[in-house]
This record gives structure tokens, sequence and C-alpha cells, in this order.
């Protein structure tokens, strides 16, 4: 009853080119293999996030843009004096 008969195997592909067409399944497989490899790659992490490019440190802030900042409950940036 499983698929264990070869003839099984055979009716079940012949099932999916018709259903899917020849076109298609190979990029059925593609999706597939790529989505099991992201799972695996998900499971077996550390826990560590992986690192990320930091942005560059933006100029100092407007006063409008400190006044905004503030007004949503947000820590405005200090400004540093320019030596």
């Amino acid at each position: 009853m499983g698929l264990d008969n070869p003839l099984h195997i055979a009716i079940l592909v012949v099932i999916l080119l018709l259903v899917f067409g020849a076109k298609r399944l190979p990029e059925i497989g593609r999706s597939l293999g790529s989505g099991m490899r992201e799972f695996k790659e998900g499971i077996s992490s550390t826990g560590e996030p992986k690192p990320t490019e930091s942005r560059p440190a933006l100029p100092e802030q407007s006063a409008a843009q400190q006044q905004a900042a503030e007004a949503f409950g947000e820590p405005a940036e200090v400004e540093q004096p320019k030596v």
C-alpha cells in the first residue's frame, strides 16, 4: 500500500506531471529544497543572531527632528560641541 512498489512511484510521477506540468516541477523542487535548507539552518543555529551590517552614524539632528522625537517620547540625542 505504500511507495515501496516502483509502479506506485511511476503513477505518482505521471500524476504530478499532469497536474503541474514539466516546466513547473523543477521550480517546485528548488523551492522545496531551499525551504528545507533554511529550516535546517534555523533548527541547528546556536541561538546567536547573525551579524548584520551596521549603519554609519547619522549626522547631528536638527532642532525640528529633536522636537519631533521628544513629542513621540523618543529620547533626543544630545549634540556634542565641535572642537
